[in-house]
């Protein structure tokens, strides 16, 4: 007998990060919520981050997911905005993990590939395949969206996720 697993999707970024929540139950998939946490850009990066986390906390602590999946970052070519990136993408697999979540990471091309069946894809394909996979799916501008393919890649992965992470654990 199967269970309903929550799922939440993280796109994380220092101005917007998207989350989606999806319940999962074998291969169907049903929309459960989405949005996106901002942070004030003219606040210092401390007060930002903050934010963000106090933020990603609320939406855990109301939805109450049963495990996570963040986007990996890539590599920019500002090395600052690169490094704020990173800062922003701690705070997404800090909070799941310090709600008791197990945080898969995904690669942009992997969650694409996942959803649109190509690596490499435009925002709208994304968007016009979350309609069709979920048609009751709500979402507002891209970071949301992005996080509802996030949560989706990790239903179609999360076996193979969990074995992965259960043999770096032990």
């Amino acid at each position: 007998m199967q269970n309903t697993i929550r799922i939440i999707g993280i796109d994380p970024g220092l101005r917007r990060t998207g989350w989606g929540i999806i319940d999962t139950l074998g291969n169907s998939l049903r929309f459960v919520a989405s949005g996106t946490v901002t942070s004030d850009g003219d606040m210092d990066l401390a007060s930002r981050l903050c934010q963000l986390h106090d933020g990603l906390s609320d939406v855990i602590h109301t939805h109450k997911p049963d495990e996570a999946a963040v986007e990996q970052t890539f590599v920019n070519k500002d090395a600052v905005a690169t490094l704020k990136l990173g800062q922003a993408r701690g705070i997404a697999m800090l909070v799941p993990a310090r709600a008791g979540l197990q945080v898969a990471e995904y690669a942009p091309n992997a969650v694409k590939k996942a959803v649109i069946g190509v690596g490499h894809g435009e925002k709208r394909q994304i968007h016009m395949m979350l309609k069709i996979l979920m048609p009751k799916a709500e979402f507002k501008g891209d970071d949301a969206a992005d996080a509802l393919a996030i949560a989706i890649c990790h239903a179609h992965n999360r076996g193979g996720a969990r074995m992965r992470m259960a043999a770096l654990a032990g």
